[in-house]
């Protein structure tokens, strides 16, 4: 049935190319906005040459009239997974179609629509998950970008779903706070599928070297945790004992908690560098714990409001390039061991940042080089990690031969023996197709950031086409 659904969406998707014609490829300016990278991307599409057809008239001819236009592209992509740890088991057989389509009304208002329709079959032939976690993960729609864009000299608005991406570090999220993200593979999708657009209003000033970013989020988007059984929900309590879990609540999802926040970057002398501000409903749920002392074990994921203030830096060194991210969170909360605490938890206000290198090595290989650390400020020793918790991470990346590329991400714990390793070997085997095979292995204790999916160490493999 998969394949037959893979084929159909082959042909369906090459008719659409077909129909909209062949993509050149694109040399985008690095500084351009979002806004602005979905103008070039659409403007740039061989059929489309005839929208602005003073470009290659001659110029003492009279302009022609803006016409409205649109473009498709999307993907469809097969994913296979299979659980190596014991007990063995196929935990995904997905097949993973998104079509967008972008436009022009005229030449100051863009819009975009997208969606993306997720089946994972392996949720009819097997019975090995739960219920539960079958109707979470088995048939899935989500709307994904869906906005307008209004430009207004020095000002951009955009209304409606979005991404909005306030840091780019390797493997983890530290800077990017407005994300939501799907998080029932933990950060094992690419992060483009693995983030979660916001409902927003965004409005952003760009003048010389300043850039300004205001966001209004009036009902925010949370992260998507799964259900418990599932492979990578993410509590794990630091001895086995009995525990459940009711249904997550949401309901903080209003208006009146709307999420709201400001961020600026000036360039100065080389230096990127920017600040912000965030007010949010949390996107990561708090577990908390709803029995009685003398009752089983129960738990309960909510979300409450935090603030959070920090700031990135960019700077090309010239042999490499220097990235810098750092967050304060205030008011979140942490479980504790301690069974005389309220609801099991305790606030800890943090500070988490990170510095990476990205060197660009002979052959165009890549090497990006991390050092990560969060603190808890005000530290209560019964929460279950350390007061200084640092980590560091390797990437390797570029072309082994012809059209495989070799990719290797290590993360490991500088506290413990705690460590991710994620080997991954692409083939761009023809045009707009590529199929890729790796594998995601943890190691650690069951409350730490990677060691809590120890029993989820996994192969797969991807075929995927692009349109």
């Amino acid at each position: 049935m998969i394949l037959f659904l893979l084929s159909l969406m082959t042909w369906y998707s090459a008719g659409i190319c077909a129909a909209t014609g062949k993509a050149v490829s694109l040399s985008i300016p690095t500084a351009a906005s979002p806004a602005q990278l979905d103008t070039i991307q659409i403007a740039q599409v061989s059929t489309l040459d005839d929208l602005f057809e003073n470009d290659a008239a001659d110029t003492n001819e009279p302009q022609q009239s803006f016409r409205q236009t649109s473009s498709w592209r999307g993907f469809s992509q097969l994913e296979f997974a299979d659980i190596v740890a014991s007990p063995r088991h196929a935990s995904k057989l997905r097949l993973r179609t998104e079509l967008s389509n972008l436009g022009h009304l005229s030449p100051n208002i863009n819009w975009k629509l997208s969606a993306r329709l997720d089946y994972d079959a392996i949720y009819d032939i097997s019975n090995f998950y739960s219920r539960q976690v079958r109707r979470d993960q088995r048939l899935e729609l989500f709307l994904r970008e869906n906005y307008l864009d209004v430009s207004i000299a020095d000002f951009d608005v955009r209304i409606g779903r979005q991404h909005i991406v306030w840091g780019e570090m390797v493997g983890l999220f530290f800077a990017d706070v407005v994300s939501a993200k799907d998080m029932r593979e933990f950060v094992l999708p690419d992060f483009d599928i693995l983030r979660i657009p916001q409902w927003a209003v965004r409005t952003e000033y760009t003048k010389n070297d300043f850039h300004a970013d205001f966001v209004w989020i009036p009902f925010a988007s949370l992260d998507e945790i799964g259900r418990p059984g599932a492979d990578f929900y993410p509590f794990k309590l630091p001895v086995a004992a009995p525990v459940s879990f009711l249904k997550e609540d949401r309901s903080g999802r209003n208006i009146s908690r709307s999420n709201y926040g400001i961020r600026l970057s000036q360039l100065m002398h080389g230096w990127d560098v920017s600040a912000f501000y965030y007010h949010s409903l949390d996107a990561t749920p708090t577990f908390y714990r709803v029995n009685q002392p003398w009752e089983p074990l129960l738990f309960q994921a909510r979300h409450g409001e935090i603030d959070q203030a920090g700031g990135t830096v960019t700077k090309d060194l010239g042999p490499a390039v220097l990235k810098g991210e750092f967050v304060y969170t205030y008011g979140r909360r942490f479980n504790v061991t301690r069974p005389t605490a309220l609801d099991g938890l305790v606030r800890q206000d943090t500070l988490d940042y990170a510095l990476g290198l990205d060197f660009t090595l002979p052959r165009d290989i890549r090497l990006n080089l991390q050092f990560f650390q969060r603190v808890y400020l005000d530290y209560d020793r019964a929460i279950f990690q350390d007061k200084w918790e640092s980590g560091g991470s390797i990437l390797l990346q570029g072309d082994l031969w012809r059209d495989f590329q070799g990719q290797m991400l290590m993360i490991h714990s500088l506290n413990r023996d705690e460590w991710m390793l994620r080997p991954r070997l692409t083939w761009s085997f023809a045009k707009n197709w590529k199929m890729a095979v790796g594998a995601d292995i943890f190691n650690g204790p069951p409350t730490g950031l990677l060691g809590r999916f120890d029993n989820s160490d996994r192969v797969y493999t991807e075929l995927r086409f692009s349109f």
